[in-house]
């Protein structure tokens, strides 16, 4: 939506001037092109400015509905210059009568952003690497999207994270996703090992797990340098009810789900020796 107002925008400047001036067609286009990229540069300082009036160092424990509609509306348009194709399917499995925690495979940097896009109103809250909070934007950002950062290294603060999560979720505060791999798939697509421990957020929180899967983000910006259109692919291959996952191991979960995505996404998508 917010693409199609800036094409809008810019063709209406370009018509304007069509009429309006002696320029003809070239003064046309470049009214159409520095439209576009004036818009694109407004949009990007509004960004800009939302980040700068967060304090990095906050805790946050409140979702903020404003960087929610910036990411709903922004997310969709980044994606379609980029020239990324999202289908989903599935989404109608998705839980509507409680909280859930969703899970992915993990391709690429921008994988949050598909499920930001696919899912826009379901307030979804990732669990990312700490090095996040590193990078400008986002991490002023996610943390008002009360996204958690889990240090992998740690133990201890690992499970300080996972506390965190199941307080969200039984606070009601936002739904939580993670990529139980822990790290992006180092050879573009193979499912690697879960970590067990996250699924402890749904068991304590006794919550649903919605497992998905995902398939082409790997290949977007390898298709952008020549300039293809990537598909990509999300399914919402089914729910785990919260009453199924009592009383078991979380490796005993986690081998399920793993075998899920596995069933889903294809037998090549199984490392030849276990990634342990």
């Amino acid at each position: 939506m917010l693409l199609n107002l800036i094409y809008l925008l810019s063709a209406l400047v370009a018509v304007g001037l069509l009429l309006l001036t002696e320029g003809g067609i070239g003064l046309a286009l470049a009214g159409f092109v520095g439209c576009f990229l004036l818009s694109l540069l407004v949009c990007f300082l509004i960004i800009w400015v939302a980040a700068k009036r967060s304090d990095p160092d906050k805790e946050h424990t409140q979702d903020d509905p404003f960087i929610r509609a910036i990411i709903k509306y922004y997310a969709p348009a980044v994606f379609r210059l980029l020239g990324c194709k999202i289908e989903v399917t599935g989404a109608e499995k998705l839980p509507r009568d409680s909280r859930f925690l969703l899970v992915s495979n993990h391709l690429a940097d921008l994988d949050p952003g598909i499920f930001f896009t696919a899912f826009p109103d379901d307030q979804l809250s990732f669990i990312a690497k700490k090095e996040v909070l590193q990078m400008p934007i986002l991490n002023r950002l996610m943390p008002r999207l009360l996204c958690q950062f889990v240090n992998r290294e740690n133990d201890r603060e690992a499970l300080k994270t996972i506390l965190k999560c199941i307080s969200i979720l039984k606070e009601d505060l936002s739904n939580i996703a993670v990529f139980p791999e822990g790290r992006k798939s180092t050879d573009r697509y193979l499912l690697h090992h879960f970590r067990p421990g996250v699924f402890k957020i749904a068991q304590k929180a006794n919550v649903p797990i919605v497992v998905c899967t995902l398939k082409g983000t790997s290949d977007l910006f390898h298709n952008m340098k020549r300039l293809k259109k990537t598909p990509v692919r999300l399914h919402l291959v089914d729910v785990i009810p919260a009453e199924d996952l009592k009383g078991r191991t979380t490796v005993d979960i986690a081998d399920q789900v793993y075998e899920m995505m596995i069933a889903d996404l294809g037998e090549e998508f199984r490392p030849v020796q276990a990634d342990i």
